[in-house]
């Protein structure tokens, strides 16, 4: 039997020789995407579980912020004043008492430079219950001072320490000392206390 091909109008394709040179790259193509649909929906997933986890915390905090509005309220009533100024107070008294003045120079002498010495020191309660500390520090050597702050600020009972005043007068100063300096750092016990007074309104 005789079969006669046109090349001309049908021209010849080596069908196996496409399908070798093309099909892994149409394989390759199609593992790329399958992996990246999983991908993309694997995220999705995340997503939507992290933003119902987020819902989750939002509706906490909502409730603990209305809990804490509530008492509040309660406690700014007329006849709950004496009991809330006596809270406090108390609260205020003990948060004071346990403030420990041997754990406070026990860590100071852990940063203090040589030839440096504290000349004052003062606790402070600030307008966030934090406990502030006063320094006022004397020695010879501004350096000394910036050492100093920076060796507070690497501890971790002392933070946001600055130097707030510079006085380089010497009449009123030890002999040997020529400069002196006010301190300001917020202290952070070793153990945190449990209570702190809640601020007045």
């Amino acid at each position: 039997m005789r079969v006669d091909i046109n090349l001309a109008t049908q021209p010849y394709e080596d069908a196996r020789r496409f399908w070798f040179r093309w099909g892994g790259a149409l394989m390759a193509l199609g593992i790329v995407t399958m992996g990246l649909l999983y991908f993309t929906f694997a995220g999705w997933l995340n997503a939507r579980r992290d933003k119902a986890l987020m819902r989750q915390y939002q509706n906490q905090i909502a409730a603990r912020d209305q809990e804490k509005a509530d008492a509040q309220a309660l406690m700014n009533l007329a006849q709950n004043a004496s009991i809330r100024d006596r809270s406090w107070f108390l609260n205020d008294l003990f948060y004071r008492k346990a403030f420990s003045w041997t754990k406070v120079f026990e860590d100071l002498e852990s940063v203090m430079p040589p030839r440096l010495h504290v000349v004052s020191i003062q606790p402070e309660l600030g307008a966030g219950n934090e406990l502030e500390i006063r320094l006022v520090v004397a020695g010879d050597s501004r350096d000394r001072a910036l050492e100093l702050v920076r060796k507070m600020e690497a501890s971790q009972h002392f933070q946001q320490t600055y130097i707030s005043q510079e006085n380089v007068e010497t009449s009123s100063l030890t002999p040997g000392d020529t400069v002196k300096f006010d301190i300001s750092a917020l202290y952070v016990p070793a153990t945190e206390i449990q209570f702190k007074p809640r601020s007045a309104p």
